[in-house]
Formats: structure tokens, C-alpha cells, sequence
């Protein structure tokens, strides 16, 4: 039996191996959607919920325009906020999104003791 010389495998080829190995496409698909939840979930947040808050401060309107001056510094902790309840409802979500895939064993459920 001769052996037969290694083949040469080109730049490509291994770049392609590499994202194969990684992950990489599965990565930055989950990265993608996930950018366009992100801006989903902030559209809900401004247009939908803060609105309504904003229905209970007749005198602001919006909770987003909540704010305080000290000097010539203005404070926006409305803003602040709506972005807490953004974050609140995006670890939420993941959150939901984590135990359904972990149910389905295709994720290691990490809060179970061993």
C-alpha cells in the first residue's frame, strides 16, 4: 500500500473549519436575532409601557421625561428607568428561554445540584 500525500488544504478550507469547530455561524445568527429582540422589546417598552406609566404623571406625560435640575446639570432618571424595565424584561425573557431549553436538554441546567 503507498501512501498517499496529505492533501493541501487551502486558507478557505480552514477558515471554514474554523467557524465549523467554533460555532461561529450559530453565534452570530443568535447575535443577529438578538439585536432584533433587543429593538423590539425597546419599542414595547417606549411606545406601549412607558406611555402608560406616563397616564399616571399627568404632569410629566412620559416617563422617559421624568428628570431633576441641580445647577446647569439636568438628571434624566426617567430615562434611567425606562431602561431598567428594558433590561428587566430582556434578562426575563432569556431567562424563560433558558429553562425551556434546558427542559429539552439542550442546555446543561447549571441551577440543579448534581
Amino acid at each position: 500500500m503507498s501512501e498517499q500525500p496529505p492533501t493541501k488544504r487551502t486558507l478557505i478550507d480552514e477558515f471554514f473549519d474554523f467557524l465549523k469547530t467554533f460555532g461561529i455561524i450559530g453565534l452570530a445568527l443568535a447575535f443577529i436575532i438578538g439585536q432584533a429582540a433587543s429593538k423590539l422589546n425597546t419599542a414595547l417598552v417606549n411606545d406601549i409601557i412607558t406611555p402608560f406609566i406616563g397616564i399616571f404623571l399627568a404632569e410629566v406625560g412620559d416617563l422617559k421625561q421624568l428628570s431633576f435640575t441641580i445647577g446647569s446639570s439636568t438628571f434624566l432618571y426617567g430615562d434611567l428607568i425606562t431602561n431598567a424595565i428594558d433590561f428587566v424584561i430582556i434578562a426575563f425573557i432569556l431567562f424563560l428561554a433558558y429553562k425551556t431549553l434546558s427542559r429539552y436538554r439542550l442546555v446543561k441546567d447549571k441551577t440543579k445540584p448534581k
